[in-house]
């Protein structure tokens, strides 16, 4: 198992943050990886959706907010905290806890503002000590 943790840094990504996790989620589709992201709430997770609707002509990423019957065939499942959605070997991290369970790797947003960054130091450490290999991502 494994954590990598990509920390923002390009301009681009300071100012929508959610497009690196688009673009995490697309390099996942395009390695034909099942992914599960954990949105921080509702309202995260419909402006996902959203984003990954609006990735450009050339770049379809099959998805959707959990809560129906097209959970386990849709590629990319963005799961808000109401609803309890199995984890998937990779799964995208929003959210303020370390991920629990089985899964291959999980990737962590780190915020560009370093104020932000105190408790993913904390989720670096939680990882590390379950024996998973930790890597960090300049973005």
């Amino acid at each position: 198992m494994r954590a990598d943790f990509y920390l923002i840094a390009k301009p681009r990504f300071r100012e929508e943050p959610l497009r690196l996790v688009c673009e995490l989620a697309r390099k996942a589709h395009d390695a034909g990886l099942w992914t599960l992201v954990l949105a921080r709430d509702a309202d995260q997770a419909e402006a996902l959706d959203g984003l990954l609707w609006d990735m450009g002509d050339d770049a379809y990423i099959p998805h959707q907010v959990a809560g129906d019957d097209e959970d386990d065939v849709t590629p990319v499942l963005i799961a808000p905290p109401e609803i309890d959605a199995p984890l998937r070997p990779l799964v995208i991290n929003l959210r303020d806890a370390a991920v629990e369970g089985d899964f291959e790797r999980v990737l962590e947003v780190v915020p560009a503002d370093d104020s932000a960054r105190g408790p993913l130091r904390e989720r670096w450490k939680q990882y590390k000590a379950r024996g998973l290999e930790v890597n960090k991502h300049d973005m």
